[in-house]
């Protein structure tokens, strides 16, 4: 098992949910956590221990990102006007390892970002190699010419347990996707629930 398989398991049975609903997700089979004490009987959760679960969780599900990057995501979130949490998950799902993720050009996040960073993909005709880098409404990302067969490719699109949500025009045929517009937490195909407005007080808080 690589350590990128490895860390998204982890992370699965760390929150005790399958976070980003695949059927080989290790929750599927024993619902408690790794290590030797996992399987202790669960205390019941502080706020902050409820603040901070969301937030991993979410941190998680984008690839398990660094505390350094979410909290730059965050503050950024909070400094624009509306909606801090909304703000955040469009933050989120425009980034363009999300975005690739979404059009099932792949079948992880954590794939997703690999792809991008190993410069299989085009935005507007140029090459990005940056995960992170944020695409805007009106945007088309496309697979360069040369990885359009590659076997990772073939096997996301055919992929049974997810869609493409309603923001993202996909075309499969042509390995090619339009950003329509920046979503919001409703408009997110989330496996399980995401609580940003945890996430915030979290911030706020300490």
């Amino acid at each position: 098992m690589t350590k990128r398989t490895s860390a998204k398991y982890k992370l699965d049975r760390r929150m005790g949910e399958n976070i980003w609903g695949r059927p080989k997700s290790p929750v599927n089979r024993r619902e408690y956590g790794p290590g030797q004490h996992g399987q202790r009987r669960k205390a019941k959760i502080s706020d902050f221990g409820l603040q901070l679960r969301a937030k991993q969780k979410l941190k998680g599900y984008y690839g398990d990102l660094t505390e350094k990057q979410f909290k730059r995501v965050y503050v950024e979130a909070a400094r624009v006007k509306g909606d801090t949490g909304e703000n955040l998950i469009g933050l989120l799902e425009r980034r363009l390892d999300a975005v690739v993720y979404r059009a099932k050009f792949v079948p992880t996040v954590f794939a997703a970002r690999q792809f991008v960073n190993h410069g299989h993909v085009t935005v507007n005709g140029n090459r990005v190699n940056i995960p992170s880098y944020r695409v805007k409404e009106g945007d088309v990302i496309e697979v360069r010419e040369q990885s359009k067969q590659m076997a990772v490719l073939l096997e996301a699109t055919q992929l049974a347990e997810r869609d493409v949500p309603d923001y993202i025009e996909a075309d499969h045929s042509k390995m090619k996707a339009t950003f329509i517009r920046t979503p919001g937490l409703t408009d997110v195909p989330y496996a399980v629930v995401m609580e940003p407005n945890l996430v915030i007080e979290f911030y706020a808080q300490n």
